[in-house]
Formats: C-alpha cells, structure tokens, sequence
C-alpha cells in the first residue's frame, strides 16, 4: 500500500477519485507542529534553535498516521505547494520519522497533475522550510518580546505583530489624515450647448454639455476657479457670448482586459463584487482547490500554462468567434513572485458556473464564476470606443469648453467581464459650425479627504508596499480585526479603534523599524533570499533580534506607563472617586479602590449635543452592543432606554416632530417608524 499524506479531508477525497486501489489518502489537518505556546520556544544562545511541541488537538492524528505509515511500501508527502506546505511536509517527516519517502507537488487537483507530480518525485526543499520557519521565529520574537512591554506600559492582554503592526500603522496614519485634512472649495463652469444646424435631428440629441478648459489661453488648473466672486464675472460674459466650433478630434481606443486573478486581486475583486472579507475569500477559494475545480490559490504569478492557453483560444472561438479572441501572456510585476506557479484560474474550462451551479453552495459558485469569467476574459480581444472631442470657443477665444463623446463600438472582452464605463453620445458637428447656449452651469465643489480603506485598498497597498506575501494578507487582515485595533465602519471602510492608536503611536515613537513600511519589504525581500537559499535563516534573524533586544531593554528604563486619569465621579458601590483606565477594548470607569472594589462602567463617547427626546435630561450619544454594532443612546441610561440605530442628525421631523436620521449616504429620514416623511440631500 503506498500511502500519500495531504492537509485536509477534502482534498484527499478529490485525490482518491484519479487513483488505483493501491493508493491509501489520508489528511494530517494542516500543521501537526509548532512552538509551544507557554513558553518562548527559542533557544537564542543556541544559535535560534526552535522547540516544536505537537499541540494536543494534533496529537490524536499523529498517533493515527504512525498506525498507518507501519507497512507501508512508501510514504508521499502531497502538502501544498508553497512554504506553509513544504514546511508541513517537513515537520511530517521528523515526526514519523520517514527515512524513504517521495515529496510531490502539483498546482491543481487533477488526474493528469496528480499522475505527473507521481512520477517526478523530488526531496524537501530546505530552503522553503527555512524561509517558514525564519517567518515563524521572526513573529514568535516581536510578538512573545513585545507584547508584554504593552501590557507594562498601556494594558494588560495587548498584542504586537511583526507585519500585523505595520497594517495598523496604515490605518492609523490614513484616519489622521482624514482628520488634518482641510477642504478646499473650487468651482467648475459647464455650458449646456445645442446644435441648431439640421432641425431634423431628435431633440434629445440636439443638446449637449461642454466644460471650460482655457480662459484668456491660459489652462484652467485641476481644482478649477477659486472665488464665487470669479464664477459671477465669467458666468456673465458666457451669457452674452456666441460659441463656434473650432477643432474636432475623432479616434478609436482600445481597452485591453485585465490579466487573470492572482491572489491579492482575488480578494480585492471579492470585497468589491460581494463584499466578502479576505479570510472567507481564501477559505472558498480553498475549497474550490481542494475539489479540483481551480488552480493553487496562493499565487502571486500571472503566468499561464500551455494547456490553460489553448483552452481558452478554443472555448473563445467556439463560443464567441475568432474575433473575440487575442493571444495574450501577462508579465509578473513582483520581482519575487514564482513563475513556477500559476494566476488561479478554473482546471477545466467545461466546467462552467452553470455546470457546477449544482454541486457547489453559493457563495463557492460566486467566486468561481469571477475566476472562470476573469480568465476567459484575459485571453479575448479589446473592447474598442469610438471617442470624440471637440473645441468650442467663445469669441476672441477667449473661454475654451471641451466635450466629449464615447461609444462602444466592439465589446471584445466586456461580452465576458463587464466592467464600468459611460457611453455618451454627441450630435453630429462640424468645425466652424454655430452653437445655442441654452445655460451657463456653474457648480460649487470641494476638495475631499482621502477615503478610509477596504479590506480591498489595504491589500493593494500592503502588496505595492511589498508587506506580506500571498498567504499572509488575509490572516494579517483578520488578526488586526480580532485585536480591536481596526473595526468596520457602517459602510464596512477600516477605521482605527482608540486602543489601536494608543498602541500604533506607541510603536512609532519607541519602535520605529517595527512599523516602518520599507523595513518591514526589506525583511520580506530576505525571507524570499532564504526561499532561494541565498541567505541563512540564523543571520537573517540574528541582525534583526540583536538591535531590537537592545532597544526593548532600553524602552523598559526609559517609558512611562500610561496612567489612570482622575475624573470628580464617585464609585456608586462605595463612593471612592472613579477613574478612567484603559484596557484592550479602549478606556472605560473603574474604582480607584481596586482591588478591594471591582466597579466599572463603560466610558460613553462626547455626546452629539442632541438632548433625548423621551427623558429630556441625557444627551444621545454613540454606543456599542456587545457584537460591536454601534447604535446611539440615551446617556442618562439605565434610567432611560430611548436608543436608535441610524445617525441622529439634531433636527426634528416636520411632520411628527421626531428626530431625523441619516439614512444612506443621501437621505435623511424621520426615526418614527409610523411616519414616511424622508428628504434626499
């Protein structure tokens, strides 16, 4: 019996579908070894030397795949093919003790991957085992090192993270410019133009609208004019002026697709399609890997093979036509990135959404459709846009407008991946032809703030940062959530938590490389170095722990543990002053008599100047139920329990009297739920 090892259930029951009898499948469920979690675990003196234990939920297992290994004519390690995968294979091997076994690895599920992964067998790569465990050894030290300095310093049951802090660091460092930011107003001047010339043209395309470019031959900068009092001027002379064509531009252009999806675009294209957050993402994609129905998720190569290619060109000219299909190979931008590996893309291209719309659950499907669709798309011909532009010039020109018009003219690879676009049709003209002002359209605009980031947005900066790699972004996403040091907003946008800016400015002022984004890339860049066998894993840990060590003992002498404040309330159990403590979900009241007095109450966030309406005594402010769900409140609770689930906005509905709410971006709506009255603002 020849026994082949895997991580999951799943996927050894895909695989035992391609094989003959003599083949046994059995899964080790992912990591069977670690370092311990009472303890460090690393031996510095000697030389970094980890201490693996087999943690107690493993133990069952490698009990059981001793049993089964005895007798067996060979044992073949099939884990993923990444470092989490080699680095399971290894720690298979010390375990049960394999002197004669066979290490495979394949990029999909298949029969015909499985049958050519048997039959080129190789060792395990070192080098990607010691890229693991130097990534291991590196996380275990800031997080075991640095941790307990925040419970001395802040609060107790605080946590730091290598790559984990540099994430919040973005955060924390977007919502403060959010906060700096200072608006700036400037206007934009539109003039709603018709064609007069040939009355047998339909009215709705007799009129169009043009923006001002130049004035007096000069651009007009990208934040448009300053001043109301300039708009009035120019407002003035466009209403008295005659337009004219003076120059009219006609070309194609072509849109190419987007390449096919690699692991951050994955999770970005999920988030933004169906909002699904990066941790669900990679575990349907996990899923869909492990049931053969797409290539290895954790990928950071855009490259495509032979078989993938071909199929595409024949489903494409099957389906659609030959003009609908274009040859086309992607180029890795990530100088690190394994060409050995492929964009995930479906194993069988006949195996349609459709098709599987049975044998999948739902959100599975969802996924697979954007990675089926994204493929094909990637391998058809550009959509092609008729697109016009034309100058109309005031008299003298001494104001310039521009218009533009763009029609789609051949779909290509929007017939399979639509994407956003706006068509806008203008009437026929011609230069030196005439014009009609209809109206002059000034509008008023400021400048806005950058926007809070998506899971998507953080992805795409943490992977143009270099921080991370593909099997990292989404546990990184997810551990910063689970700390409290980023939460959702209501529209689901990353913002940082109070504790969570407490502990980032922390970091920045006492542990800057900790934190620092190019730091944090060159250390990725040389546990790829190891992956290559070009550095030794000891080194590369040993000039990152020896400088960190030092500063962490210094940071002990020298910082000052944040203190309680005073505040003038009294303990209601035992009347001693209450102070405000913080801990890791934020600051909240406590007895100044503690331990002997254990009270504590919530601090509430700065009222909203809005007086309740039902006790008319608190004031609403923001609260949180336990799952974290903000709502707004009465102060003045328990003894009063009036509470609302939308933005009160302070005014009163003009009907009933209620308070109005926020509803949406650009609605406000009476709170009453008997009362219809809503405003669009």
């Amino acid at each position: 019996m020849n026994i082949i090892i895997v991580e999951s259930p799943t996927k050894a029951k895909t695989i035992e579908k391609f094989l003959e009898k003599d083949f046994k499948i059995v899964a080790s469920f992912g990591h069977i070894r670690d370092l311990p979690k009472s303890e460090f675990g690393i031996d510095i003196e000697n030389n970094f030397t980890p201490k693996y234990v087999i943690p107690v939920k493993s133990r069952k297992k490698v009990n059981f795949l001793k049993k089964v290994i005895k007798g067996a004519n060979s044992v073949i390690l099939a884990t993923d093919p990444d470092r989490e995968g080699e680095a399971i294979s290894w720690h298979l091997k010390e375990i049960l003790k394999l002197e004669n076994y066979k290490r495979i690895v394949f990029h999909e599920i298949t029969k015909n991957a499985i049958l050519e992964a048997l039959s080129n067998p190789r060792d395990i790569d070192l080098n990607l085992v010691n890229a693991q465990q130097a990534r291991r050894i590196l996380d275990r030290i800031v997080g075991y090192k640095l941790s307990p300095f925040l419970w001395k310093k802040i609060a107790r049951k605080l946590s730091a993270g290598r790559v984990q802090s540099v994430a919040v660091r973005l955060v924390v460092d977007r919502e403060k410019e959010i906060q700096n930011f200072i608006p700036q107003e400037y206007w934009q001047i539109k003039v709603l133009l018709e064609k007069t010339k040939n009355q047998n043209l339909q009215e709705k395309n007799k009129k169009f609208e043009a923006i001002l470019i130049k004035k007096d031959n000069k651009i007009i900068p990208k934040l448009g004019i300053k001043t109301k009092e300039e708009v009035k001027k120019i407002v003035k002379d466009l209403e008295k002026a005659e337009y004219k064509i003076i120059n009219i531009q006609k070309k194609e252009i072509k849109r190419n697709p987007l390449p096919p999806l690699i692991t951050s675009t994955l999770q970005q294209e999920a988030w933004q399609k169906f909002h699904f957050p990066a941790k669900y993402t990679m575990r349907l994609a996990q899923n869909l890997y492990e049931k053969g129905y797409i290539t290895y998720h954790r990928t950071d190569s855009l490259n495509l093979s032979l078989f993938a290619l071909n199929s595409a060109k024949n489903f494409i000219i099957k389906n659609y036509g030959n003009n609908y299909y274009q040859f086309r190979q992607f180029k890795t931008k990530s100088k690190v990135a394994q060409e050995a590996h492929e964009a995930i893309r479906p194993t069988f291209l006949e195996n349609t959404p459709k098709e599987l719309s049975k044998k999948i659950e739902k959100n599975e499907l969802k996924l697979y459709e954007l990675i089926w669709k994204r493929f094909i798309a990637s391998q058809m011909s550009q959509s092609i846009f008729d697109f016009t532009k034309v100058e109309i010039a005031t008299q003298n020109k001494k104001y310039i407008f521009q218009a533009t018009g763009s029609i789609l003219k051949f779909d290509g690879f929007l017939k399979m991946y639509p994407i956003k676009y706006q068509e806008i049709e203008l009437p026929f003209l011609e230069i030196n032809e005439m014009l009609k002002l209809i109206k002059v359209l000034p509008s008023q605009h400021f400048t806005q703030p950058p926007t809070r980031y998506t899971e998507a947005t953080l992805i795409k900066e943490l992977e143009k940062n270099g921080i991370g790699r593909p099997s990292t972004y989404a546990p990184i996403l997810s551990i910063i959530q689970e700390r409290n040091y980023v939460e959702k907003d209501k529209e689901k946008k990353l913002r940082p938590t109070e504790i969570g800016i407490l502990v980032n400015d922390l970091l920045v002022e006492h542990f800057l490389e900790i934190v620092d984004l190019k730091f944090t890339a060159k250390m990725e860049e040389k546990l790829d170095e190891i992956a290559k066998g070009k550095e030794k894993w000891q080194e590369v840990i040993k000039s990152f722990y020896i400088p960190f060590e030092e500063n962490l003992q210094k940071k002990y002498l020298t910082v000052k543990k944040i203190d309680s404040k005073s505040t003038d309330k009294k303990c209601p159990k035992c009347g001693a002053p209450l102070v405000i403590r913080i801990s890791k979900y934020g600051q909240f009241y406590a007895c100044s008599n503690f331990p002997k007095c254990k009270y504590t109450e919530p601090l509430e966030k700065e009222g909203l100047k809005i007086k309740c309406p039902k006790c008319k005594i608190g004031e609403i402010v923001e609260k949180r139920t336990k799952s974290k769900k903000i709502f707004y409140g009465c102060s003045n609770w328990p003894n009063c329990d009036f509470a609302l689930w939308e933005k009160p906005t302070g005014e009163t509905c003009p009907k009933c009297g209620s308070l109005l709410v926020k509803k949406g971006k650009n609605k406000i709506q009476c709170s009453n739920q008997n009362c219809d009255f809503i405003k669009k603002v």
